[in-house]
Formats: C-alpha cells, sequence, structure tokens
C-alpha cells in the first residue's frame, strides 16, 4: 500500500532539503550544537541524515557539559543522539570562568553560548583529524527555531550571528518542530522544554556552580514530591530569587492545591532552606516560561555589538578520552 503523503512528510521533506543547501560537503565537517532538547534533535536528525546521503559521512552532535546542564539532561542527550545514529562528542565549557556569565546581570546567555560555539570550533581540529579528508571548511548548526528569533530575551542569538551559525529550523514554529520530531521517530519529540539551569536564576543572582547545583537537587527533590520522576511532558522549575528565596513553578495544567500540598507533606520547604535557599520557599505558582528573564540594557537579539572572550575547553568522547 503506497503510503499516504501527509502535510508532516511535506514539512519534513521541505527542512531536508533547506538543510541540504546549508550543509558542507563531503570533504568539510557539520557539528550541530546539542543538547538533547527537541530543537536540537531534529537539526541533529536532519544534519545526519543528509550527509549521510554521501559517501563520507561528516556529521556529528556537540554536547557542552558544563554544570548548568543537569545530569539527567546529559543522560537524555546521549540516548537521543544513540537514537539518531549521529556520532556525539561532549565537550566542556568553561562559561563559569567568564565575569559576563557568572555576574547574570544580562548578558550570560551571549557569553554561554559564545564559550560554545567557541568550543565547536575546536572540536574542528579533532572531528577533521578523525575523519580523513580534505578539510574543506565547516558548518556549525543550532536548533534555533521560527519562535525563537521572535523573542528579544534570548541574546544568544547574537553570539550565534558572530559565529554564522545556521539553523535547519528557522523557518519553521515551535509546534512544527514537534511534528517533524514525532514523524521522525524521535524519542524526545513530546518533551517538555528544559533550558539550562542558569536560566532559573533571577537577574543579579550570580550563575556560581553551587548555585547551580542547589538549583539542580531542589528540582529533584520536587519532582520526587510531585511522584514525576520518570514525567517527562510537564514543565516544573525552581527558580532562585534575590536573597535565596525559593519559587517552585508547577506546570499549568496541574492543581496548584493538590501540588502544594504534595510539597507540604514531602517536607520541600524546611529541605530547601537547609540544603541553601535560606530566604526559604516564597511562593509555589504556576510555570510561565522565561518568567524571571531579563534583557541586557546594552545588548538585544537586534544589538550588533560584539565583546572578545577566551575560552578554555577540554574535549571528550564518550570513552572520555582528552581528544583537544
Amino acid at each position: 500500500m503506497a503510503r499516504r503523503l501527509t502535510p508532516t512528510y511535506h514539512l519534513v521533506e521541505e527542512l531536508l532539503t533547506y538543510t541540504s543547501k546549508l550543509i558542507v560537503q563531503e570533504s568539510g565537517s557539520n557539528l550541530v550544537a546539542f543538547s538533547g532538547g527537541v530543537d536540537s534533535s531534529l537539526a541533529a536528525a536532519l544534519v545526519h541524515q543528509v550527509s549521510s546521503n554521501h559517501e563520507r559521512m561528516n556529521a556529528r552532535a556537540v554536547l557542552g557539559i558544563s554544570p548548568a546542564v543537569p545530569a539527567h539532561q546529559i543522560q537524555l542527550a546521549r540516548e537521543v543522539a544513540e537514537s539518531i545514529g549521529i556520532p556525539l562528542v561532549e565537550v566542556r565549557t568553561e562559561e563559569k570562568m567568564l565575569e559576563e556569565y557568572v555576574s547574570n546581570t544580562g548578558d550570560a546567555c551571549y557569553a554561554c553560548k559564545t564559550a560554545l560555539y567557541s568550543a565547536l570550533e575546536a572540536v574542528t581540529n579533532y572531528v577533521d583529524g578523525e575523519m580523513a579528508g580534505d578539510g574543506d571548511g565547516y558548518v556549525l548548526f543550532n536548533g534555533t527555531n521560527k519562535d525563537d528569533l521572535k523573542d528579544q530575551t534570548r541574546v544568544g542569538l547574537i553570539a550565534a550571528e558572530n559565529f554564522n551559525v545556521a539553523s535547519p529550523l528557522r523557518h519553521v514554529t515551535k509546534d512544527e518542530v514537534r511534528a517533524a520530531a514525532k514523524y521522525l521517530g524521535l524519542p524526545n519529540w513530546n518533551h517538555a522544554a528544559s533550558p539550562c539551569l542558569r536560566s532559573r536564576l533571577a537577574f543579579g543572582v550570580e550563575a556560581t556552580q553551587s548555585h547551580l547545583k542547589l538549583i539542580e537537587d531542589s528540582e529533584n527533590l520536587v519532582r520526587q514530591a510531585l511522584g514525576w520522576e520518570n514525567e517527562v511532558t510537564k514543565n516544573m522549575r525552581v527558580r532562585m530569587l534575590s536573597k535565596s528565596r525559593a519559587v517552585i513553578e508547577i506546570d499549568s495544567g496541574e492543581d496548584l492545591e493538590v501540588s502544594r500540598g504534595k510539597i507540604e507533606e514531602f517536607g520541600i520547604p524546611e529541605t530547601l532552606r537547609r540544603i541553601g535557599f535560606k530566604g526559604g520557599l516564597a511562593e509555589v505558582r504556576h510555570f510561565k516560561s522565561g518568567s524571571i528573564a531579563a534583557v541586557s540594557s546594552t545588548r538585544s537579539y537586534q544589538d550588533e555589538s560584539i565583546i572578545h572572550i577566551e575560552t578554555v575547553s577540554g574535549v571528550t568522547d564518550r570513552n572520555d578520552r582528552i581528544v583537544a
């Protein structure tokens, strides 16, 4: 029986055609900034599928490892990369050494993405050496979609422009991303968004390793309290406000009173204070994306200003060999 050509089929075909125009051909390298989220996963799947049509498969997914990436997200990224079939390189990024990042006063995302793309450029030397070829350049990819481009708080997009990062998804919406990911069988097509842990920190709360670890540990505790250890489709955040106060945000589809009851019963308020939220639990409320985001007074997505920073990155493959 002939396969019915659905609208999603045509969407995926259009994405593959567009991706084929972006990639560098057989003698170069195509590297995808990969987090395990649905956007970068779809970008990786598209780049992998298109490059697999060449005699020399030259695509890699690159996962940035830092204190801002929780352990469960790293494991998910590994599983999704394996599902796609794209080789995965893990690279330690050093945004924690940058004042713009640690101060968290509006340019943290820009500094973080600059560190990430600098690390990806360093990976190209390793990839070109491992994949014997003439090394005819490289292309860096991310999973920026059409909806992202409308968000002025995403100053990391400026860093992407500075590094000439391409996105196969820039002309499709988030809903279309999920539809295409489902069509291609990506296991995380319906997962809730999982941005880096730094995004939980209110403007001016320093992005230190201890703060990021506190957020990760706290979110794990709240998941246990709600019985969400294996829940992947619902949003939940523990946010850190000034004076070490915590805010818990629960998926908008959940009954807040029921959720508050579970959190109280599990002893979360006392535990949060004990492990580092000295100001205690200020509120349990419904989740809102970017609820504590701030735009730099000197930088927005339309701004063309550039800062120059240096990063020191160690690159490892899945066997933890030092490769760059």
